[in-house]
């Protein structure tokens, strides 16, 4: 089959429903929970604030626009590879300069909601992938990797989002041995439903955080704060999730979408 072919088909099934496009974006505005780091850890980034310009007024009678001031890492976000100090010297490394061809990919999805229902500590490990690759197949090189917990159904809350105590938060993730088997994997990219793209208890681990230090390290790219995985198939969709082309960024907010039939 031609290209254009393919694209006249996939027009066509979209135009029908055959394929249907799934919002796994969380919705971003002032509300949105965003990232509280210990003191030592430096600055945090702010809370969404939108200032209105005009609204069909005297500062614009015919037109409604806001400024708004938000955090790279907000909401449903992208981290490009110079987010993290080991992805720092990376070519490519910045949301204007990666290759577009990496926005759009096949997406695998580790339903372990019920792992992370029973135990919000839980860590997803090399034995539990296998398992998932037994049922599902082998995850594909150039692919995504996702974890779904339904977290992100306590995104309407700050406080249950984070769920953090003073021992820390307490979140679901990866552990650094299956970040490292993902990546033998060949995989562009990995995410999860939680704020960030590590466990809440990522900080104890070796290396510290090492969703962000492995996958940056390697030249590959993290999604946080995804929304309604439990639409997705395990195989079969496409995700495309593209960053602004922010001159030099080390992330951005994105709308999501993955394509399933």
């Amino acid at each position: 089959m031609s290209s254009s072919a393919i694209l006249s088909n996939l027009g066509s099934a979209l135009l029908t429903g055959e394929v249907k496009v799934v919002d796994i974006t969380a919705p971003l505005g002032p509300e949105t929970p965003v990232l509280y780091l210990p003191p030592q850890f430096g600055k945090n980034t702010p809370q969404v604030k939108v200032h209105a310009i005009s609204k069909y007024d005297q500062d614009g009678p015919f037109w409604a626009w806001n400024w708004i001031e938000l955090g790279e890492h907000t909401g449903t976000h992208f981290d490009a590879p110079c987010h993290w100090i080991t992805g720092k010297d990376n070519p490519n490394n910045t949301t204007d300069t990666i290759l577009p061809q990496n926005f759009v990919a096949p997406v695998n999805v580790i339903d372990r909601s019920k792992e992370a229902g029973l135990d919000p500590d839980y860590l997803l490990t090399v034995e539990s992938i296998q398992e998932w690759e037994a049922q599902h197949g082998e995850i594909e090189a150039g692919s995504w990797v996702l974890m779904r917990t339904d977290w992100y159904k306590r995104n309407g809350s700050t406080e249950t989002f984070l769920n953090a105590d003073d021992k820390g938060p307490h979140s679901p993730g990866p552990t650094a041995e299956a970040i490292k088997y993902l990546l033998s994997k060949g995989i562009i990219g990995w995410g999860q439903e939680t704020i960030g793209t590590d466990a809440g208890s990522a900080g104890g681990m070796t290396p510290p955080f090492p969703a962000h230090h492995l996958m940056h390290e390697a030249n590959r790219y993290g999604l946080a704060s995804l929304s309604n995985l439990d639409q997705l198939p395990a195989k079969g969709a496409i995700l495309i999730a593209a960053p602004l082309k922010f001159v030099k960024g080390t992330g951005s907010p994105v709308r999501a979408l993955a394509l399933i039939a």
